[in-house]
């Protein structure tokens, strides 16, 4: 009699992940079931794996009765489905400070021995997952590039990330440094993950890091007298990427990062950084840091337009139907809060989040009296452009025919100072900086000097119709252009 060869758990998962990506449909398969594997099948439970907590936790309270009833249809004897985090900590890897251990490649699923006195070094499919020196900041598995959504506002932005993002490891860096900046809830974050999940798959070494997180890093290397090794394990990886750089604070913190910069593109190693603003806006920090940020590519990521913002909701709610079935979304108040909505991307999933809550609370069916009722806070008249001292120095200079150098020497002509004078005073109103902050963009000046220039204006502009005419003149220059 022929014996019947058993059948892989590996091919019943296959089928199983074939018919869970058909019922809910690639964005939420690549959101949350993506990294998800198979750890060991029995005749009555099985266990699957996560990087990370979170996930789990979300798929148990979301999906379990799901995966239950598939798995069924392969095995019926299946009761219980085990979810199991492959690590406690999900982080990229800087340096393997234990060389002798293991390590699963990409694309692989082997298992990975556990050394006395090492950490385990778990494999994945996508990823290896270590703990590191420098404190890496947890990654989040929904923002890769696959749910990413690209349109105009962006465009640009995502292309340099993902010409970033596949050099392979070893090969070199390109557009170094990269630097992404927008205002808050427009991708930055979504775009800064995706590159390093993107990167380690590539087989890179890469630690993502805030600025927070860099900062407390070097502090407690300081303190623990490991700061030799807090820098040796930055300048050992492929590519680093920081986040929130506005945030980076301190003298000594930012001498060291300008230092790390250096090293890694001095050596060819990739730098991405994001900020909410140009590296010239990024007046607390160093010229020579804003220097070397400005010297590779700098792309802004723009405010989001219609278009895309109505993608990016009705990707939102189709993720919401699949847990809640009954809500439903008319397409026209879908476009309408598109269009009313209008500030970023998180604003979007705040409006989302109360439509269903409203629904399912209350009944009530969605539609645009319903819509207009919750999402009223949120609807913001469109912000004036936002005015930078770069702007204000360009149409001054212009204006009155000197040069930028002009504004920010130490000149005393009458044809220069009363200019500098000007653009002092409209820096001073037309934006959010300070007196020290204006100072340091006028050629290193002290806050008294901007402040005697900005009452000089103020007293001469109410008694001087050609003045004030002037100064109106160059403030609708600057809002228009």
């Amino acid at each position: 009699m022929a014996i019947q060869k058993q059948e892989l758990p590996e091919n019943s998962w296959d089928r199983v992940r074939r018919r869970l990506r058909a019922e809910v449909g690639e964005d939420i398969y690549s959101s949350w079931f993506a990294r998800m594997e198979i750890e060991d099948c029995g005749d009555e439970s099985v266990r699957l794996s996560v990087p990370t907590r979170f996930l789990r936790n979300w798929i148990q309270s979301h999906y379990a009765d799901r995966l239950i009833s598939l798995w069924r249809r392969e095995s019926p004897a299946v009761k219980k489905i085990d979810l199991v985090v492959r690590s406690a900590v999900a982080r990229i890897a800087v340096a393997n400070p234990y060389p002798n251990a293991m390590i699963a490649k990409s694309g692989t699923a082997q298992r990975s021995n556990i050394l006395t006195k090492a950490p385990p070094v778990i494999s994945s499919p996508t990823l290896v997952v270590r703990s590191d020196r420098t404190g890496s900041s947890p990654l989040d598995p929904r923002l890769t590039f696959s749910t990413f959504l690209v349109g105009r506002s962006n465009a640009l932005a995502h292309a340099a990330a993902r010409q970033v993002a596949e050099v392979e490891a070893g090969a070199a860096a390109r557009f170094n440094p990269l630097y992404v900046y927008a205002s808050v809830g427009l991708g930055k974050t979504h775009l800064l993950q995706s590159i390093a999940w993107a990167s380690t798959q590539n087989g890179r070494r890469v630690s993502y890091l805030t600025a927070e997180k860099f900062m407390y890093g070097f502090v407690a290397a300081l303190k623990n007298q490991s700061a030799i090794a807090f820098k040796e394990a930055l300048r050992g990886i492929d590519a680093l990427v920081i986040d929130d750089l506005q945030f980076l604070q301190g003298k000594s913190v930012q001498q060291e990062f300008c230092h790390t910069l250096n090293a890694l593109i001095d050596a060819g190693r990739q730098v991405v950084v994001a900020a909410d603003r140009a590296p010239p806006e990024l007046e607390m920090l160093e010229d020579r840091v804003r220097s070397r940020l400005a010297g590779g590519l700098v792309v802004e990521v723009a405010a989001l337009e219609e278009e895309l913002r109505l993608r990016i909701l009705e990707m939102r709610i189709a993720a919401l139907k699949a847990e809640h079935p009954g809500f439903e979304v008319p397409p026209p108040v879908i476009l309408h809060v598109a269009r009313q909505v209008t500030q970023n991307g998180r604003d979007l999933d705040g409006a989302v989040t109360r439509l269903l809550a409203h629904n399912q609370l209350s009944g009530r069916p969605v539609t645009i009296e319903l819509a207009d009722e919750v999402i009223r806070d949120l609807v913001r008249p469109a912000d004036p452009r936002r005015i930078r001292v770069e702007d204000i120095l360009r149409v001054v200079a212009k204006h009155y025919a000197v040069t930028r150098a002009d504004l920010l020497s130490s000149r005393r002509t009458a044809n220069v100072v009363r200019p500098r004078q000007i653009a002092m005073y409209l820096a001073k109103t037309l934006t959010l900086r300070s007196l020290p902050e204006i100072g340091r963009r006028f050629g290193g000046r002290d806050h008294t000097t901007v402040l005697h220039a900005v009452r000089k204006i103020d007293g001469l502009v109410s008694g001087d119709k050609v003045l004030a005419e002037e100064l109106e003149g160059l403030k609708r220059l600057l809002l228009e252009t």
